[in-house]
């Protein structure tokens, strides 16, 4: 990626402020964000799909996924979960899943406690398109560090889930 604008005697730990090495990683979320957030790279995690797939699909998918590993077989997975779980508005959210119901990603059915409410689930498709994201999402990360120790890429792994999680809770706070 090259040096960002800032100098290199302005990064902490080499006699520079902190405040200058936080400015650098701003900036390099920022361009991670629009690095990523383009629609190539999730047309690519949905290839073994079969198709080109829209990135919010596969954020859907993997956000029914998440509440499914988190709230268990039986949860009741709706729109208002989708939409806290992307932290987006539950009209957002609606739009949304019905397009991924549409491209065959998602199933929906009554909920059993509310009939006003759809029950939400991973069809097979569904299931592979998140399957095919997570390869390419760790096939990503493999090779932005394929360089690194070993030792390194795990613990920056570690940090960066952190890091993720953290901006996640504040987001919804």
């Amino acid at each position: 990626m090259g040096k960002s604008p800032a100098r290199q005697d302005d990064q902490a730990g080499e006699g520079g402020d902190v405040g200058a090495s936080f400015e650098d990683a701003g900036r390099a979320l920022f361009l991670l964000i629009r690095l990523l957030g383009r629609s190539t790279d999730g047309q690519r995690a949905g290839g073994d799909a079969g198709r080109p797939v829209e990135l919010s699909r596969i954020m859907v998918v993997q956000a029914v996924e998440a509440a499914r590993e988190d709230d268990g077989p039986d949860a009741e997975i709706g729109v208002g979960t989708v939409a806290a779980r992307l932290a987006i508005d539950p009209s957002t959210a609606s739009r949304l899943v019905a397009e991924t119901i549409a491209d065959g990603f998602l199933g929906s059915s009554p909920s059993p406690t509310d009939a006003r409410r759809r029950r939400l689930g991973l069809t097979d498709a569904g299931r592979g398109l998140a399957a095919a994201a997570r390869r390419h999402q760790a096939a990503v990360f493999a090779a932005a560090t394929a360089g690194w120790p070993e030792a390194e890429r795990r613990d920056f792994a570690r940090r960066f889930a952190q890091f993720a999680a953290a901006i996640a809770e504040r987001r919804v706070e």
